[in-house]
């Protein structure tokens, strides 16, 4: 066989085993457990860090204010540090709309060796365990939810005990509305589940742990036993090392995707999105450049090689590298066409996942790039130089 028969047939294996032994990942049928709702409803602190969120806050925070919970619940919103007037539009947004109480906190700048989310966190959480809540909502501020997600959540976490989660989170929908989004969005998604399998996120004794940071109903006892956010106060990546903490301290955690809890955060322009990515992709790769060597070459067997070795084989007349490079690139789109169903997009975008594969290759490049100018991830005005990635369990 030829070079490029060879690199076709090893990316079309690569495939069926992604197909059938990486937990599944392309499927989207992880939603909450459905559960008896609870004859006790458990009281829940709502944490919101914001940062410059005045833009969607009037769309997120008066979800959060309608939720119709039957037990004790009240907000927290820290402001860290915002200069588009947050905190104040947050004030006027509880008097507007009423519903469940706000508490409005602003920490200050945070201290050397944490990142901005984790340390209005913290701030948050200690405010709110003053209070002595059995659970904790982490939310972001462009994340809405539906009147009951807050309800859903505490009854899909169950009950305290070895049935029960202490970590349950929803990858809240995305907003897809621009050809960019509708180009990336679904693939953001589609490439996390690819790398932490939501069902081996949710297997009784697995080794993976993750979480969508948007949406994380965490229980009181889980976040003491894991010291947290202390104990991964500088992590970027910040979702995945937060499961990761509570896996480690025992507790068990289940991560799916959302029915009604969704972002409304825009991101109409390609540099939105690159730097939505970019910022912690190379964080993710623990600042190896082998590992960041090793990742553009697998992108480039995994998602390149099936086109371009079914176009190099019909050109050159070699059957096996065009049936083997087709065949993988049948078997990627399909694996793709789930999630676009779930983000209610046309199936004819899953051939050019390719395309949006070297768009995330040049993403992660360009990480690797910024951390080694000494620029490292920044977001909303701060660069956090030397950002640790989520720290192995």
């Amino acid at each position: 066989m030829s070079a490029v028969a060879w690199i076709a047939v090893g990316s079309l294996i690569v495939w069926v085993w992604l197909l059938l032994g990486q937990g599944f990942f392309w499927r989207t049928d992880q939603r909450l457990p459905v559960r008896e709702e609870p004859a006790r409803w458990p009281s829940v602190a709502v944490v919101v860090p914001a940062r410059d969120e005045a833009e969607v806050l009037p769309v997120s925070l008066p979800s959060l204010l309608a939720q119709d919970y039957p037990g004790d619940a009240e907000i927290f919103l820290v402001d860290d540090c915002s200069e588009d007037g947050t905190g104040e539009l947050a004030r006027a947004l509880s008097a507007r709309y009423g519903g469940l109480p706000l508490t409005v906190v602003a920490p200050g700048e945070p201290e050397p060796g944490w990142t901005g989310k984790l340390w209005a966190l913290r701030h948050g959480m200690a405010l709110a365990r003053q209070r002595k809540p059995e659970f904790l909502l982490l939310t972001d501020a462009d994340i809405a939810h539906e009147p009951d997600s807050l309800r859903e959540l505490v009854t899909a976490a169950g009950s305290e005990g070895a049935d029960g989660f202490d970590l349950v989170s929803q990858m809240a929908r995305l907003r897809v509305t621009s050809t960019w989004e509708r180009l990336v969005v679904p693939a953001f998604v589609y490439f996390f589940g690819q790398l932490y399998p939501f069902r081996r996120v949710n297997g009784k004794g697995s080794r993976t742990a993750a979480a969508a940071g948007g949406c994380v109903l965490l229980r009181a006892g889980a976040v003491e036993r894991a010291r947290l956010p202390d104990s991964i106060r500088s992590a970027v990546i910040d979702d995945v090392s937060l499961a990761r903490a509570v896996r480690r301290g025992g507790g068990r955690i289940w991560l799916g995707l959302a029915e009604r809890v969704d972002s409304v955060r825009p991101y109409p322009r390609l540099a939105d999105l690159w730097r939505m990515v970019s910022r912690s992709a190379y964080a993710q790769l623990r600042h190896s450049p082998w590992l960041l060597a090793g990742t553009v070459l697998g992108l480039g067997l995994v998602y390149v090689a099936p086109p371009v070795t079914l176009g190099a084989g019909v050109l050159a007349d070699d059957p096996v590298a065009a049936v083997a490079g087709g065949v993988a690139w049948a078997v990627m789109a399909g694996t793709y066409m789930p999630m676009l169903g779930y983000y209610r997009q046309s199936l004819w975008l899953a051939p050019l996942l390719p395309f949006t594969a070297v768009l995330y290759l040049l993403m992660t490049v360009d990480s690797a790039v910024q951390h080694y100018r000494g620029l490292g991830a920044a977001w909303k005005g701060r660069t956090y130089a030397r950002p640790e990635a989520a720290p192995e369990p």
